[in-house]
């Protein structure tokens, strides 16, 4: 009897240990699968408007003049350039390394042209002002003439740097001016970087972080059209015809990879659909990506496991990038329209994720975010 009672005692307890493992195990996996955010697009409208464009604005107004942490991409050669972050890079030492500085200048820049009257208006002003000067970019010219930097921030850096120049050339503000002057030794600098690396640049440079080539021609296209650079335009061109033209059947499917913020086969088509005549880019895409046609087709969105890892946050980027390109293609091209829905599940996925305080996404990601939504913006009208 005693033994009949301990037995069923013992089965009662292992059946309620596989119980409690079963719904342990499936809300472990239920939490890794679901989207992290919780948000859905019902809920976040996609869209730039004015509470989006301060919460964003803050984020970069919070790194803009934070020198630490910093990440120095720089090569030594000699114990001289061990200096501070400041000390080598006068205008752009914040947000964690170069290109960040620059691109969350940008953000700022773009979100006073959305809204010029936005709260903190004054101290963006300000702060603009502070580090965006004669004096600084001197100093920052006197640090990509070392020898030792020909290739600092190739070309990701550079191509950020002249979106910075092509947004304040667009924008009608008397302090603008003064700042696209002062900017203007230090963005004719890197456009003669280009001029200089393109044509030695044999091969394409496809994988989605910062080395990407399809990213680093396409907005100094940008640049080079706002600003009638014609050299420079025509030989991004030309590049960009030899590097992509005769490419086919993209394996989108194998996109991404662990630590992409861009889209080799997106980016690709961002700067083809910028080069190439209408007609001619629609054969070459239809070549280059077929899937897209098929209004069924899904790209899910990025998952991203760990934020406060600075390389697997990137995936969040990588929805970010995703989206723009896509909004330029369905704005663009009526037959693929159904691609913005997509575009706007990548945004909607991210977006509300950039403020949980991991300064490894806060102090970049606000500008992925804004060109996302000023593409959707701007592409749709």
């Amino acid at each position: 009897m005693r033994y009949n009672i301990l037995r069923q005692m013992i089965r009662l307890i292992a059946l309620t240990y596989i119980v409690i493992t079963l719904i342990s195990c499936n809300a472990d996996e239920k939490d890794f699968n679901a989207p992290q955010n919780k948000i859905t697009m019902q809920e976040y409208d996609v869209k730039l408007d004015r509470k989006q464009a301060y919460r964003l604005s803050n984020m970069a107004l919070h790194c803009m003049q934070q020198e630490y942490p910093y990440k120095l991409g720089q090569v030594l050669g000699s114990d001289l350039d061990l200096l501070s972050p400041q000390e080598l890079h006068p205008a752009f030492y914040g947000c964690f390394d170069w290109h960040s500085a620059v691109h969350g200048h940008w953000l700022l820049v773009r979100i006073l042209k959305e809204f010029p009257d936005l709260e903190n208006r004054d101290t963006i002003l300000n702060k603009l002002g502070e580090n965006i000067n004669a004096e600084n970019i001197k100093g920052e010219l006197v640090y990509f003439n070392r020898a030792t930097e020909k290739s600092f921030e190739r070309t990701y850096g550079w191509a950020w740097l002249l979106k910075l120049a092509e947004e304040l050339h667009t924008w009608d503000h008397p302090k603008a001016r003064k700042m696209e002057s002062a900017l203007q030794p230090l963005s004719e600098f890197i456009e003669d970087k280009y001029l200089d690396f393109l044509p030695r640049l044999g091969y394409p440079i496809r994988v989605g972080e910062h080395t990407n080539t399809a990213f680093g021609l396409t907005f100094a296209y940008d640049y080079a059209l706002t600003l009638k650079r014609d050299q420079l335009k025509k030989l991004i061109e030309n590049k960009a015809r030899k590097f992509y033209l005769n490419d086919e059947g993209c394996p989108i499917t194998w996109e991404p990879s662990g630590f992409d913020f861009l889209s080799p086969c997106l980016e690709e088509i961002d700067i083809m659909r910028r080069v190439l005549p209408r007609d001619e880019f629609k054969n070459w895409l239809f070549k280059f990506l077929p899937e897209l046609t098929d209004p069924s087709f899904n790209l899910e969105v990025a998952q991203v496991t760990d934020r406060s890892d600075g390389k697997l946050v990137h995936l969040d980027g990588a929805n970010f990038s995703r989206a723009w390109t896509l909004y330029g293609l369905a704005y663009s091209y009526p037959e693929y329209s159904h691609l913005e829905n997509m575009a706007d599940k990548h945004v909607a996925h991210s977006i509300g994720l950039i403020d949980d305080g991991e300064y490894s996404g806060t102090h970049w990601l606000g500008s992925f975010a804004v060109y996302a939504l000023t593409q959707k913006q701007l592409l749709s009208k």
